[in-house]
């Protein structure tokens, strides 16, 4: 676990020093409640059933009764929850800071966002992420991003979680989306600037023939 001035030093990094938009993280933070959201409808899962599902494989409360009722295996979502990614966080966090990064996280921030602040939800995500590498020594997991998280409750948009996965029924259909639209926006905007500010072409300069001096000069230049 790192030190509370570590995690605000990572927190200002993450966010790109951008907390001049009115909104800062809490230094000490996680998300309590997972809160599926569609119009006036809402229900909450609580973290700590998602921990507990890792820790024993099993499922309870409302978590529980959903894998029934879908017929999920609980250890599959197990495995999903305990499953860690290496990565270098000073890399991820100078990532998540480029124009692409940003319309990933933008992207993402669509589904998943904090549930009284939508308009932070690029912040948040990218905070979560790394502190998440950070607090979990030099890797992530869901359960270290729910606890990274910097409020307590993180809405989860229904309709914009169904459409995504009418788009993408595979894990390579899932990374396409995340990426290419955006990193596709971005190579539109780049080709329409250099259109604009491309220099017009060169003129065709003079042929040989025409630079060529006449077949006489010699003999008119002599005396």
């Amino acid at each position: 676990m790192i030190s509370l001035a570590q995690r605000q030093r990572l927190l200002a990094a993450a966010l790109g020093l951008g907390l001049g938009l009115g909104w800062s993280a809490p230094a000490v933070q996680a998300a309590q409640n997972i809160v599926f959201v569609s119009g006036a409808f809402r229900r909450s899962i609580p973290v700590t059933d998602l921990e507990y599902l890792a820790e024993t494989g099993r499922a309870r409360g409302l978590l529980g009764d959903v894998m029934r009722l879908s017929r999920q295996d609980p250890k599959q979502l197990a495995g999903l929850l305990n499953q860690q990614m290496n990565l270098p966080v000073v890399l991820v966090s100078r990532l998540l800071n480029t124009r692409i990064g940003e319309a990933i996280l933008d992207r993402i921030a669509e589904i998943v966002y904090p549930l009284n602040a939508s308009k932070v939800g690029l912040q948040a995500l990218r905070s979560a992420v790394v502190l998440g590498i950070a607090d979990n020594k030099g890797s992530l997991s869901a359960l270290s991003f729910l606890r990274a998280y910097p409020t307590q409750e993180l809405a989860v948009s229904l309709p914009a979680l169904m459409a995504l996965m009418s788009k993408a029924s595979s894990i390579s259909e899932l990374v396409r989306f995340f990426s290419d639209s955006p990193l596709d926006g971005l190579r539109g905007e780049s080709v329409s600037t250099r259109s604009e500010g491309a220099a017009p072409a060169p003129t065709a300069g003079p042929t040989l023939e025409q630079t060529a001096p006449p077949k006489d000069a010699a003999r008119i230049a002599t005396p």
